[in-house]
């Protein structure tokens, strides 16, 4: 196993990214920043990315390789069309590499090998060379020189052509690297050829979203000028220990995927400063190219640095409100130099001061003393802000600034108002500190429950003395006269009473009430049976199991407690299954006839995964289904013959891109029947998945009206349909945008868009009464996946929770109108703490609705469904698999789960058969219907280990959420990827 890095003889540049509709971007960041270690240049593209995409990078950026991870199948296809793609546009010398676990098997890495992919790593190379050893060897294959063909390309640049462009300005990098001279006749023939095009510098403070200002003004150039085109050089700083850099601008243009746009990243190399040296002769190649605009990017900079403004007609400085005291803003050389000045990030606190300070400057620098603020040329932005009117502003400026100075005569149709970027809080300013009042709650919580328990404690006491001292037998007449210490005891007796009037004042009408109930409770759960009524039925419930060798097992166990102050320590921190705060379970019984069984599933085409629906649930009365959509679906995007999305259609789910084939996925299931529920995994395009779901549901009424009553319904008849539907359908939608942001990356649209999306569904529901289908599962499976530890995975889930019910009473919404649509997806696993996982979040959850909210019972109860961890799955020795899974799912049955998806054996590398399906669901039948102890409802209550361990983990929770809050909340800390840290 290699530890020691390969050094390159040669500049060696990779792209790297993700496959296509794939989120997993955990492998590929190590990789990368590995390369980067080795001394390697990589142009780093995210997650996500088509080949076409990852081709035309690599040839733009004269780049020897490429590597991808890909964990969502499709692989073959991908990596084929990868290789075909280069061969088709001559660049067959990029060697490709790839890796996806598991999930690309032996057999297939060889097909791929004799394709001619270059690697495809294993779990086994990884075993043997390391990771170091996988670097070293992508690094040994790509220590080459790209070709080079000066002559011929720069007769071609004319055309525009992209692999001609690129090499001349690889050409230019190495005649200064090299000192030689290859360059110097071709950069007077480029010069000649030059065409006076209008540069653009955009320079500005390391973070301040150069790369996001660029690439919105990009898309409008684009679309104002569907005639030009341009080019970008955009330039990052070399690292001096390793000579290695990342080259990440383009993760953050989404715009330049057009014929038009040409992209070019540049490491600073030796130049010493914000700028590479090669920059201008790049800039001549592009001139000579005959491009219409070009725009230089250059790296973060300082307050002493305007190197841009050298090699520019005109600059832009993009800064942010933190920037310290305004008094630093008068070191800051480019306020005296740039033509235009945005203060981007304008949606951060304190922005408009700072705009009104940086104007200030300018004002002051330029001696502007009696301009208005709008002749200022600073203006605010948020560059991440869809259409943000600040942004269109700086567009318009900057078209008209470049008139000026080129006299280029554009004309921008692009409509503007006067108004400027303006903060829009998705929490409200004066909400900021929810996660600090809820910390507070918990453990104000807390607290209450030590001192009620103390002094239930002492008055348990005091009434036992006061007993003690009334069954001794006192002497009367002369011989109590005779024994003084009688009389003693007779007066003490008379001073407990104000001690315990004392301390029953201090008693909480709760805790009396605790108290008081506490026997008949006891007398209650002693009995064979309890009946109780709901909505006028009757329903009787069991409270023992007879083993086989006639011993009763009751269903729910109660602590043999007399001291009071352990009754209401007990009741307020763990309490019966059924009660507040609902610790060991939601529900005072779990329901006889429907299994936490719901198993995940999808593949293929609708009809197919309808097939395996039915054979999931054959014989059982409960339909409980959970739904996998492929990539291609998960992304909001529709089937394609397209090799890169072909592989990925019907891989990992199942393709879902019309209502019709919504309909036959549901097939032969009434999706109003009260047993049958549905959960579909998918997230960002869940609004369109849900309409669809929902008309599916009403459709199957309708057509069952139609065939019952043998007419079509009439209008009313058919609304009255749709709201019976709608207020019936029972089930779930993850929806759950937060998490995608912090840890699987399916968003298709911005976080503040969805977001509203989730609000706008929510009072849908509300409106339709739509009480019975979750509009969010608010989930931690796959941030756990990515690589949370079971505390921040609860942590991080909760935070999320609770950052939606703060948006939702933003919009209006009432508590108790919302908070029963909500529910919860955790992951499961081998660590101590996932055995109290459930225990915790329904404890915090309910102490915080409660006493936090002020919710009613029904919004106190946090849902859950778990997941047995799909990251303890091995991809050899697969065998094993079923003993981890059994242990996990054991656990998560004692935690009183509400439902629970045991994975197969074999899912680390494949979509289940039905042979490794039937196993993982013997697992958790063979658990609820032959082990002894599951028979028992609440098996976990009394254990010192387990109680201990509930304080333990809702402590470090509640840790956690200090940490984000000082963060600024959930979303404060999404914008420093704090959660993914």
């Amino acid at each position: 196993m290699e530890s020691a890095p390969y050094q390159p003889q040669h500049p060696v540049r990779f792209v790297t990214a993700t496959s296509l509709y794939d989120g997993h971007d955990v492998s590929i960041n190590i990789m990368r920043r590995l390369l980067q270690d080795s001394g390697a240049e990589v142009v780093h593209l995210g997650h996500n990315r088509s080949a076409d995409e990852i081709v035309t990078a690599a040839i733009h950026e004269d780049a020897q390789g490429i590597a991808v991870s890909s964990y969502q199948g499709g692989h073959l296809e991908f990596f084929k069309y990868i290789h075909d793609l280069l061969k088709e546009r001559d660049a067959s010398h990029i060697k490709v590499f790839g890796g996806g676990g598991g999930v690309i098997i032996p057999d297939e890495i060889e097909e791929l090998h004799d394709y001619g992919v270059c690697k495809i790593f294993s779990p086994e190379d990884g075993r043997k060379l390391g990771l170091q050893g996988m670097i070293n060897h992508k690094l040994q294959q790509c220590d080459f020189a790209t070709p080079k063909q000066l002559e011929e390309d720069a007769a071609r640049i004319g055309e525009k052509d992209a692999k001609a462009v690129a090499r001349l300005i690889t050409a230019a990098e190495l005649a200064l690297q090299e000192k030689t001279s290859d360059f110097d006749t071709l950069r007077e023939d480029l010069a000649k050829r030059s065409t006076d095009v209008p540069v653009l510098g955009i320079t500005g403070t390391g973070g301040a979203g150069k790369s996001s200002l660029t690439d919105e003004l990009v898309r409008r150039f684009l679309r104002d000028f569907p005639d030009k085109h341009l080019a970008i050089l955009s330039v990052d700083p070399t690292r001096k220990r390793t000579g290695g850099a990342l080259l990440g601008d383009r993760i953050r243009m989404n715009a330049i995927d057009s014929p038009r746009v040409y992209m070019r990243s540049l490491a600073t190399r030796h130049s010493r400063s914000e700028l590479s040296s090669a920059i201008e002769d790049a800039m001549c190649v592009l001139k000579a190219a005959g491009y219409d605009l070009v725009i230089v990017e250059t790296s973060g900079i300082g307050q002493g640095d305007a190197g841009i403004i050298d090699v520019c007609d005109l600059s832009l400085y993009v800064m942010t409100s933190e920037f310290g005291a305004p008094t630093q803003l008068e070191k800051i050389d480019m306020l005296d130099f740039a033509d235009l000045v945005a203060l981007n990030k304008m949606e951060k606190k304190g922005a408009e001061d700072a705009l009104r300070n940086v104007r200030k400057q300018v004002r002051r620098n330029r001696k502007m003393f009696e301009a208005a603020d709008e002749e200022i040329p600073v203006y605010g932005t948020i560059a991440s802000k869809f259409n943000d009117t600040g942004t269109n502003i700086l567009y318009r400026a900057l078209i008209d600034r470049i008139n000026d100075k080129k006299s280029t005569g554009w004309q921008s149709s692009l409509e503007v108002g006067r108004e400027e970027s303006r903060r829009h809080h998705v929490i409200p300013a004066d909400r900021a500190g929810y996660l600090a009042e809820i910390t507070r709650t918990v453990r104000n919580y807390r607290q209450t429950t030590e001192e009620q328990a103390r002094v239930a404690r002492e008055l348990f006491q005091l009434h036992g003395t006061a007993d003690m001292l009334q069954c001794h037998p006192r002497p009367v007449g002369a011989q109590a006269a005779e024994n003084p210490q009688d009389l003693q005891q007779e007066d003490l007796a008379g001073t407990l009473q104000p001690l315990i009037a004392e301390r029953e004042e201090k008693l909480l009408p709760e805790t009396q009430k605790t108290l008081k109930g506490w026997p008949e409770l006891k007398k209650t759960y002693a009995q064979d049976e309890i009946v109780t009524r709901v909505r006028d039925k009757e329903i009787r419930n069991e409270l023992n199991t007879v083993t086989l060798s006639g011993t009763k097992i009751p269903r729910v166990c109660l602590p043999d407690f007399e001291d009071w102050g352990q009754i209401v320590k007990w009741t307020r921190k763990e309490n019966l299954p059924g009660y507040f705060p609902y610790t060991a379970g939601l529900f005072p019984f779990k329901r006889t006839a429907e299994d936490p069984k719901r198993q995940f599933a999808g593949e293929g085409t609708p009809e197919r995964t309808n097939r395996r629906f039915h054979y999931l649930t054959e014989g059982d009365p409960a339909k409980r289904l959970s739904t996998a959509f492929d990539s291609v679906t998960l992304y909001g995007e529709d089937p394609d013959e397209r090799p890169d999305i072909y592989g990925k259609v019907g891989e990992s789910g199942v393709s879902i891109c019309t209502q019709e084939d919504m309909d036959k996925l549901f097939a032969g299931f009434d999706l109003c029947d009260p047993m049958t529920s549905v959960s579909m995994t998918v997230n960002g395009p869940a609004p369109i998945l849900l309409a669809m779901f929902f008309n599916t549901a009403v459709r199957q009424q309708l057509d069952r009206f139609r065939k019952e009553n043998e007419r079509e319904p009439s209008e009313a008849e058919a609304d009255e349909i749709r709201a019976c539907t709608l207020q019936t359908v029972r089930g779930t939608v993850q929806a759950d945008i937060l998490k995608e942001d912090q840890g699987q990356n399916t968003c298709i649209f911005s976080t503040e868009f969805a977001l509203k999306l989730m609000g706008d569904i929510q009072q849908y529901f509300i409106d339709k009464k739509v009480r019975n289908y979750y509009s969010v599962s608010i989930s931690g499976y796959h941030i756990a996946e990515a690589g949370a530890n079971p505390i921040t995975q609860l942590a991080f889930t909760l935070a999320n929770g609770f950052t939606y019910v703060e948006y939702y009473l933003s919009r209006g919404m009432h508590i108790d109108e919302f908070a029963p649509n909500l529910s919860f997806f955790f992951s499961n696993g081998l660590d101590p703490e996932y055995t109290v996982l459930g225990r915790v979040a329904r404890r915090i959850w309910s102490v915080v609705m409660r006493e936090r909210y002020g919710a009613n019972k029904r919004s106190q109860m946090l849902k859950y469904h778990i997941q047995t961890s799909g990251r303890s799955l091995h991809a050899q020795e697969m065998n094993f698999n079923d003993i981890r899974t059994t242990l996990q799912a054991l656990m998560a049955i004692y935690d009183n789960c509400n439902s629970l998806h045991t994975n197969a054996y074999d899912e680390a590398v494949t979509t289940p058969t039905e042979e490794s399906v039937r196993r993982a669901m013997a697992i958790q039948m063979i658990i609820t219907k032959e082990l002894g102890l599951a028979k028992n409802e609440n098996p976990l209550q009394g254990s010192f280990i387990i109680e201990e361990l509930t304080d333990l983990v809702e402590e470090a929770v509640m840790a956690e959420f200090d940490r984000i809050n000082e963060r600024g909340g959930v979303l404060g800390a999404m914008e420093t990827q704090y959660q993914r840290s």
